[in-house]
């Protein structure tokens, strides 16, 4: 099968599974909605690792891999799912790391902070800062872009590369659509401003996470034996597509609402037609993600 090929609409992973080594799934949105976890979806996962596969979570979420293994805990979804986690807050790490004699200035949340633990950061107003690093909205339910506007037009004049450590432009949270860190930095690319881009759809995340992968399996794993399970078209099937690896797209997830999916619907001809007009598209789509 090939992304060119029209998608295919499967029940579950049992029907792909043995086409793949490696699962590099996403989090948000496939393994669980930010309040409860997919029970279905872990499942499938430790089913495919039973069998031999490896999996690899590569999420957007502007933490260490770390925490979200931690987040996850307590959504109880088991570490038999998974068998490492690599996140667009790793590499935003080791941008920092790159640049630890600069000074940083951070947009975002508090809870976002321990993306700096354990580096000995030097942190400055807008003024005072060699770049910034965006996380996210400090309070993504009541903020727009435009209240930051003033921030992103000074930063505009003194020329300050954004680090975006979530590229993601909108997230589910139940049944909230709220906006990240992406729909900043699109903002300040907008204006002219340099962004780098910690995670999908670019490609040093799924570069770090085959590596990481390869190293587990004591062996090079190739791109044709990997599968990118997301519900994301801009990132994660765009991403998949750019990388040069399959994906499989989860339709009740961030798309849901523009699809007409809605609590009891079944995926339907008009998801089909909705996968084969997009620009990128996945081999195939499912529901949610389950076995």
């Amino acid at each position: 099968m090939t992304a060119s090929s029209r998608p295919l609409h499967v029940e579950g992973l049992q029907s792909l599974a043995e086409n793949y080594d490696l699962i590099l799934c996403d989090v948000w949105g496939v393994l669980h909605n930010g309040v409860k976890a997919y029970e279905a979806a872990s499942n499938a996962l430790t089913r495919f690792r039973a069998k031999g596969g490896r999996v690899v979570l590569v999420s957007n979420a502007p933490r260490p891999g770390a925490s979200v293994g931690t987040q996850l805990d307590g959504f109880q979804v088991p570490r038999s799912a998974y068998d490492a986690i690599v996140t667009s807050g790793d590499l935003t790490r080791l941008a920092i790391q790159e640049r630890i004699d600069k000074v940083v200035h951070h947009i975002g949340p508090p809870r976002d902070m321990p993306i700096y633990n354990g580096i000995d950061v030097r942190f400055g107003s807008i003024d005072e800062a060699d770049y910034v690093v965006c996380s996210g909205f400090d309070n993504d339910e009541e903020e727009t872009v435009e209240d930051y506007r003033p921030q992103l037009e000074a930063m505009r004049r003194r020329n300050l590369l954004m680090v975006c450590a979530n590229p993601d432009l909108v997230v589910e949270r139940g049944h909230m659509i709220l906006p990240c860190a992406g729909t900043i930095a699109l903002a300040y690319e907008e204006m002219g401003g340099e962004v780098f881009y910690a995670g999908k759809p670019h490609r040093p995340v799924y570069e770090r996470a085959l590596t990481v992968a390869s190293d587990l399996a004591g062996h090079p794993i190739p791109k044709g034996r990997v599968l990118a399970v997301g519900d994301a078209i801009r990132t994660d099937i765009a991403g998949a597509v750019g990388f040069g690896i399959d994906a499989l797209m989860i339709a009740r997830g961030i798309h849901a609402e523009e699809l007409g999916l809605h609590k009891g619907d079944l995926v339907s001809d008009h998801v089909q037609d909705w996968v084969d007009r997009q620009p990128v598209r996945p081999i195939a789509f499912t529901d949610m993600l389950s076995w």
